[in-house]
């Protein structure tokens, strides 16, 4: 399975947060959902998980 990217800067976040995390499409959504959940307070739904897919983008060179 192919790497894929998610980046807190490209959506608006009143924490400022600059997290930018990188892995296989699976790991990712895991690892992103539970981020958005501790760190800026949204409820895990499908809802959240269907944004956190659509967000995800080829990493950037190197990571």
């Amino acid at each position: 399975m192919a790497r894929k990217a998610t980046d807190c800067r490209d959506a608006p976040s009143v924490s400022g947060c600059s997290l930018y995390m990188s892995g296989e499409e699976d790991e990712l959504l895991r690892a992103a959902v539970a981020h958005a959940v501790s760190v800026h307070e949204h409820t895990d739904t499908p809802e959240l998980r269907d944004e956190v897919r659509a967000s995800m983008k080829d990493p950037l060179p190197g990571t």
